[in-house]
């Protein structure tokens, strides 16, 4: 059996990054976290385009319009959806969540997928880091395993 390996070098890899808007204070955190696991795998930092949106909402048609571009070798979402008192945090998640995976299985881009679901601030702020750093991994690794294929 043929095992491909899983690959996290990431120079010279072209990488569009999301970012919603809403919570800032959790966005800024995870886009801290993983601006520092692309370098830290070898992204440059010219070779990072970031583009912000006001929320969740707006997130698939960016990266759609990222991934049609053919400038980029993988996508990352990042964002926070925190619980409120009304139905419309599970309208946001979910159509947000479709969404992406609608634009990834569509263009055949990977999208890292890290805009966090939480039920308050304080789980929020917890995951931001890692969750950060994991969607800069699972860009580089997936870009990596489709050009392999």
């Amino acid at each position: 059996m043929k095992e491909i390996e899983r690959n996290l070098a990431g120079k010279g890899m072209r990488i569009g990054i999301v970012l919603s808007r809403f919570n800032n204070e959790i966005g800024d955190g995870l886009l801290s976290a993983c601006s520092a696991e692309l370098r830290k795998l070898g992204v440059a930092d010219d070779d990072v385009t970031l583009a912000t949106v006001p929320g969740a909402l707006e997130s698939p048609m960016v990266l759609s319009k990222m991934a049609q571009s053919g400038k980029f070798d993988a996508l990352i979402a990042l964002g926070a959806v925190i619980r409120g008192d009304t139905y419309h945090f599970e309208v946001v998640a979910n159509e947000s969540a479709r969404g992406i995976s609608e634009v990834q299985l569509r263009t055949g881009m990977p999208i890292a997928n890290a805009i966090l679901t939480t039920d308050n601030d304080d789980q929020a702020l917890v995951r931001m880091s890692v969750k950060g750093a994991e969607a800069a991994s699972v860009a580089i690794e997936m870009a990596n395993l489709l050009k392999s294929l």
